[in-house]
């Protein structure tokens, strides 16, 4: 009899050991999974905020230069085998998409309409000095290893000392601002001076600036110069 009960407290024993055992297991497994879970969500806490902290255009900047690398990279192919790169990218693009291309290029185009303002002068020539640009991929490739995450920056990034101006990239900016007030002054035909008119410019490139802005703003402003003049001006 006693040798029953004891046989059976053993089994309970061993028994209540091994779910013992198992709930161990299984709690260890809930707190790995849990730290797993932690650290899952840590690391997209931390990239969504780097993704918060981006230029709002810094994706789109990216596929651009991605596209553009591997362009560079399908033309340099080309040429290594002797084949006409723009004939065999045509060949991958059907009609309909061919015409599509053409028709965004065509609405793209935009003629000289004159003279508006200043800010649209200031725009036209922005985007005709950018289309001349020509990148360099393997300097860009350089500057990108080098860099880092810092390459495409974000608002904390400090980007003093990290870029360092070549002396041929100084000279052609140089150049490009010398043939830009050369045309200035070709375009500018000089006008009868006249003695009586005030004096309020510097030099002569000054003296066409104001002449430019009373042309323009002149009737807005006429008024309170009267008033300046007279001193009734509040």
């Amino acid at each position: 009899m006693d040798k029953a009960a004891s046989s059976t407290s053993s089994s309970q024993s061993a028994m209540a050991d091994m779910k013992y055992g198992e709930m161990l297991k299984r709690l260890k497994e809930l707190h790995t999974k849990r730290n797993e879970a932690r650290m899952q969500n840590h690391k997209e806490v931390v990239e969504e905020d780097k993704r918060n902290k981006l230029p709002t255009n810094w994706e789109a900047r990216k596929r651009q230069a991605e596209w553009i690398m591997q362009d560079e990279a399908a033309r340099n192919e080309a040429e290594t085998k002797g084949e006409d790169y723009e004939r065999k990218k045509l060949l991958n693009i059907d009609a309909t998409e061919a015409q599509r291309i053409a028709r965004k290029k065509k609405s793209k185009q935009n003629p000289d309409p004159g003279f508006s303002d200043y800010e649209q002068a200031a725009i036209r020539s922005y985007n005709r000095l950018v289309k001349n640009i020509k990148p360099n991929m393997e300097t860009y490739e350089e500057a990108k290893e080098k860099l880092g995450p810092a390459f495409y920056g974000d608002p904390n990034t400090i980007l003093h000392g990290l870029h360092e101006d070549k002396k041929e990239a100084i000279d052609k900016m140089v150049t490009n601002l010398e043939k830009q007030i050369a045309k200035r002054e070709k375009y500018s035909r000089r006008r009868m001076h006249n003695d009586d008119a005030d004096i309020d410019y510097i030099n002569e490139r000054n003296a066409r600036f104001n002449q430019k802005l009373e042309r323009f703003y002149g009737e807005y402003t006429r008024e309170t110069k009267l008033n300046l003049e007279r001193g009734t001006a509040i």
